[in-house]
């Protein structure tokens, strides 16, 4: 089979890339730096180079590839570190997910690929009322707070985008939060760095849920849906959302932090602001069940304990213990 990964060095893309590959299909990976080609060709794969926001390059990429499957991992969160301007760091990322959707959607059909799996989000989009753990048929949330909004209009707006698309099979993949090499929450991560310094709080009572995945875990439920499944939506995520105040003071102990400060609600929302607050306090974590049953796909990493602690013991050794 051969396969078009939009993005194909970034902290999902590159071992999907590498994993594609392993499976025996033929890919064809983009990045838009010359520099990267090489890195995507020691891989096994052939590189391009394609700017997601150029239609006509899209159009000439995906035209040259020819296609069955086209994946579209398309971001750019390249320095975000300050979770507190939010929308100022996803806005390049959502201009990924609106214009760049729409022109890989044009490419592929035109091209006449028979799948479209793009990425999308489950970790904190859902709705904030009922139950802690939602599943695909849960609504996202319609009272996200404002800084956020963008960012939830641009993910909805892909998903009906890709599972609306005619002519095409389409599957979007709403991972958690990302954890392992390349990311936040990876050796030398912002993430980790601020828990180390105690710059992550836990405002309020910390009772929002969260659900994570490691990136190869998410590459191989892409792996997976290139492979099999029915179109729809699927989230992918490990077995085991949990509350912050739960999995962040486990996550200070295993890279050798003191425990995070735990400060009122009133003095998160004035230093954070309202969407950090929602954060740590009121968003869903999400359910695996249909991508397990579905795709045939279960976590490397059950857990985000596990998986936190294989991630980091090269940079904390024996505090990871």
């Amino acid at each position: 089979m051969k396969v078009f990964v939009a993005g194909a060095t970034g902290a999902v893309g590159a071992p999907l890339v590498r994993m594609v590959v392993e499976a025996g299909h033929e890919v064809v990976g983009t990045t838009r730096s010359p520099a990267k080609v090489e890195r995507i060709q020691a891989m096994g794969a052939e590189g391009v180079v394609m700017d997601g926001l150029d239609a006509e390059g899209v159009r000439r990429a995906v035209l040259d590839a020819r296609p069955e499957v086209v994946v579209h991992q398309m971001t750019d969160l390249t320095g975000f570190s300050d979770v507190r301007k939010f929308e100022q760091a996803f806005a390049s990322t959502n201009r990924l997910r609106t214009k760049g959707t729409d022109h890989l959607l044009a490419a592929a059909r035109e091209a006449g690929a028979r799948r479209f799996i793009a990425q999308s989000y489950a970790s904190w989009p859902y709705e904030r009322t009922g139950g802690w753990v939602k599943t695909e048929d849960d609504p996202f949330d319609l009272d996200a707070p404002a800084e956020v909004r963008p960012t939830l209009d641009a993910i909805r707006y892909l998903e009906r985008a890709v599972l609306g698309a005619e002519g095409l099979e389409g599957i979007v993949l709403r991972y958690g939060g990302f954890y392992g090499p390349g990311t936040s929450m990876g050796p030398g991560g912002s993430v980790v760095e601020a828990v180390r310094r105690r710059q992550f709080p836990i405002a309020g009572a910390g009772t929002g849920v969260w659900s994570f995945v490691h990136v190869e875990d998410a590459a191989s439920a892409t792996l997976a849906a290139i492979e099999r499944g029915a179109p729809g939506a699927y989230n992918v995520v490990d077995d085991e959302p949990s509350p912050v105040s739960e999995w962040l003071p486990a996550f200070a102990k295993i890279v050798g932090a003191k425990p995070p400060r735990r400060v009122p609600a009133w003095v998160g929302r004035l230093l954070a602001g309202e969407h950090v607050l929602v954060m740590l306090n009121e968003i869903r974590g999400a359910s695996n069940a249909k991508a397990k049953r579905e795709l045939g796909w279960a976590p490397r990493y059950p857990s985000w304990r596990d998986g936190f602690r294989a991630t980091l013991k090269r940079e904390v050794g024996s505090t990871a213990a």
